[in-house]
Order: C-alpha cells, then sequence, then structure tokens
C-alpha cells in the first residue's frame, strides 16, 4: 500500500462489510434430507432416510476395468478438456438405449451432464426468469423445490392423488397461471414412489401441447421396476415431442460417483442448455465419460440391472412385510412397483418431523415428508427408503420406528404394542 493511501485510511479504522449476498442465496433453505443423513453416520443407526443406492451391487470390477481401458486407449484424451456436448461415443450408447425404450433418439439429441440435478439446473437456467410459474406435483423432488427457488420461480403445485397428477386440475391451472414449465417425476416418484399411468401421461401431453407448455420429465428410477409393465415416457406420446426435456441418470444403475446424466431436449432448448453449461463447468469429467462408454460397450448392463433389481425387490418386500407387523391399523404407505421409496402417513395427530428426534434414540432414522409439498404440507407423512440394507436390517430398523412410534404417540394409539397391531 502506498504512503498516500495509508495516511488515507486511519489505523483505528473499522473496516466496512462487503456487500450483502444475493436475496436467492438466503430465500432457499438447505435440504433436511441432506441434514438427516449426517445424523445416521452414527454407529448403530439404521437409516430409512435416504435414497442411496446399495454400495455392495455396484459392479466395481466392471467399472475398474472401464477406467482402466479409457487410460489404456488414450490416457491423454481421457485427461483432457472435452466438448461441452459430451464424449460422442458416451451420447451414442445413451441414444440407443432411449431408442430402445422407445423413444427414437440420436447422438445428436443428447447432452451429457453431471448428474441429472446438472442437467435440471440447466433447463431451469434456460427456461425460468424471477417470477415465471413453474408447476410441480405434490409433493415433489426436494432439489427440483430449491433449483426452481433459487432461480426465482414462483412455484405452483398441482393436484395429485395417489397414481399422480390429475389431468383436469393441471389444465385449470395452466389456463389460469399461464406457467413456463411443468416438472414432473412420473416414474416411481421421489417422495412417493407412484406411477403416472399411461392415459394420464396421454393427458398431460395433450394439455401442454394445446395450451403451451413445457414439459420437464425427470427419471432416475425407471430401470428399477419390480413388477408391472413399462410404462412409455411422457417424451413419447403425442404432443410433447417438441417441448419435453427427458432427464436421466446413471447414478441408480451404475454408480452415483460417477456423476454421470443425460439430458434428451428439442434441437433449440438444447443449444441453449449447452450454452448454459459452458458457464457452468465447460463439460463433464472427460474420464469418467470415456470409462461409462467403455464400460456401455462391453458390459450387459440390463443383467446388472436385473441383478440389482432382484435384490431391491427383496427389500421393498421386506419393508412391507416389517409395515404390516410392526406399525398400528391406523397407519398408511403405498406399495411401489418400483423405485426406492415407500410414502406413509402416521396416525391423525401425530407429526412426523416431532417423531424423529424419537426414532433416532431408538436407532433408526427417515425423512419426514413435510419438506418435499409445495404447498400445503401433510405434517403426518414420511419418507421411507428399501435399497440400503438387507432385508433382516430393514425388518430391525421398522421394528424399532414401531417401538418410537409407541413411545411418541402411545395415548393416541391406546394398546398399541410395538411388536404387532393392537
Amino acid at each position: 500500500m502506498s504512503a498516500a493511501v495509508s495516511a488515507a485510511v486511519p489505523a483505528t479504522a473499522t473496516a466496512a462489510p462487503p456487500p450483502a449476498f444475493a436475496g436467492r442465496a438466503t430465500s432457499v433453505e438447505g435440504s433436511p434430507v441432506r441434514e438427516i443423513l449426517a445424523l445416521t453416520e452414527r454407529p448403530g443407526i439404521i437409516s430409512l432416510a435416504g435414497g442411496l443406492p446399495a454400495p455392495e451391487l455396484f459392479d466395481t470390477e466392471g467399472l475398474r476395468a472401464a477406467y482402466d481401458t479409457a487410460f489404456a486407449v488414450s490416457a491423454r484424451r481421457a485427461l483432457q478438456y472435452s466438448t461441452t456436448e459430451g464424449a460422442p461415443e458416451l451420447r451414442e450408447a445413451v441414444a440407443a438405449r432411449a431408442s430402445a425404450r422407445g423413444l427414437p433418439t440420436g447422438p445428436d439429441d443428447v447432452l451429457v451432464t453431471s448428474g441429472s440435478q446438472q442437467a435440471l439446473t440447466l433447463i431451469t437456467a434456460t427456461l425460468v426468469e424471477p417470477g415465471d410459474v413453474v408447476l410441480v406435483e405434490n409433493p415433489t423432488y426436494l432439489a427440483a423445490l430449491q433449483c426452481f427457488g433459487l432461480a426465482g420461480a414462483r412455484v405452483v403445485a398441482v393436484p395429485c392423488d395417489a397414481e399422480g397428477i390429475l389431468p383436469d386440475a393441471l389444465a385449470d391451472i395452466v389456463v389460469r397461471e399461464r406457467p413456463k414449465l411443468l416438472y414432473t417425476v412420473p416414474t416411481f416418484q421421489n417422495p412417493t414412489g407412484r406411477t403416472l399411468p399411461a392415459a394420464r401421461r396421454a393427458a398431460v401431453a395433450e394439455i401442454a401441447a394445446r395450451l403451451g407448455l413445457w414439459l420437464v420429465e425427470d427419471d432416475p428410477y425407471g430401470d428399477l421396476r419390480y413388477e408391472g409393465r413399462e410404462v412409455a415416457w411422457l417424451a413419447a406420446h403425442p404432443g410433447a415431442e417438441d417441448r419435453t426435456a427427458l432427464l436421466g441418470s446413471f447414478s441408480k444403475v451404475m454408480a452415483p460417483g460417477l456423476r454421470l446424466g443425460w439430458l434428451r431436449a428439442p434441437a433449440a432448448l438444447r443449444r441453449a442448455a449447452v450454452v448454459a453449461k459452458q458457464s457452468a463447468d465447460l463439460h463433464t469429467s472427460t474420464v469418467d465419460q470415456l470409462a461409462a462408454a467403455h464400460y456401455l460397450r462391453t458390459v450387459d448392463l440390463d443383467a446388472h440391472i436385473a441383478t440389482v433389481r432382484t435384490a431391491y425387490r427383496e427389500r421393498r418386500d421386506a419393508l412391507q412385510n416389517a409395515l404390516s407387523r410392526s406399525l398400528p391399523a391406523d397407519c398408511e404407505w403405498n406399495l411401489p412397483a418400483g423405485g426406492m421409496f415407500f410414502w406413509a402417513r402416521l396416525p391423525e395427530g401425530h407429526d412426523a418431523t416431532a417423531l424423529l428426534g424419537t426414532a433416532v434414540a431408538h436407532g433408526v432414522a427417515f425423512v419426514p415428508g413435510a419438506p418435499f409439498f409445495a404447498a400445503d404440507p401433510d405434517p403426518r407423512t414420511l419418507r421411507l427408503n428399501f435399497t440400503t440394507h438387507t432385508p433382516a436390517e430393514i425388518t430391525e430398523g421398522v421394528g424399532r420406528l414401531g417401538t418410537a412410534l409407541a413411545e411418541y404417540g402411545g395415548k393416541r394409539i391406546g394398546g398399541f404394542n410395538a411388536g404387532g397391531r393392537p
């Protein structure tokens, strides 16, 4: 500092504070799910809270070989910058898998992203301006609410029932609110596990085409089906072709640590998302993309997924049986046909957030449902995950939950005993 400047700033002067954070940085709350996951790291906790795949089911040998090949074939390329759109061979593999599921797709239709969460962030940056209306299911994926909140959107909940969006209610809201987009997780939804039927998907696509609406279809769980027939993507229905951003992920079927997702979108929207990605991270990790592409060329991913499905189906059934044995008759829950989650409701007058502390004290954790709601949260709801524990551990965890529930609400449920129904 020069002598002149030093003289102008007294040694005893108090430094001025830096400017304030952007309003969006303080108006959106952190994820309670992430906070609960930190709680569950305590020894002895059986966590039914997370949405994590089972690490013992990762194909570690196959992935290690894929990384070895990525370096052996071209270490210079694997460690170098790459194109924003993604490695051509990985885009080809994604396109082939999408086409095989009934949605004709070419490599140029695909943008590789750093997880499907980034795809959602890019679409939001591309489409949403402060004050724009965004429609969501109620309840919906918590990180999507955060994403739209950070963009300054006004989030409006669409009425849903046990099968998802009610098309007539959606049409009314589109006419009244003039939203920019509808965000939906139509297959094995997070947090409810429900799946939107084909007829409703067709109705949603027709409404979007007739009334002018972008559709954002998030599908991280579609490969994890345990029963029933596959339902076509919303993006494959007439009327949705030119207005649907389809988000996919390798996190649930390969490994989340790869941070690999993808976006399939109409050309103009995809080009805009490419520009948004350039400003975010330039491109997704080259070595991870090349390893994933080699893995998809040399390993039967569908066979691996079948193994994962078998294990998860057994764990899902264990959770269903444990809930039936250990919770009172006035609790409710669904039996999802796929995915990772049960959605449950406690007896009248109970609060899942208040119950959580008692549950953790008994060695079990879950996620309260209220934060997933865009409007009118139901404090009685909770989300239960079944993928990361063995059937025996799930049974033990639900037994602990029953004990905690009995302690928390014993007077309301009379003679309930944690070992069974009253």
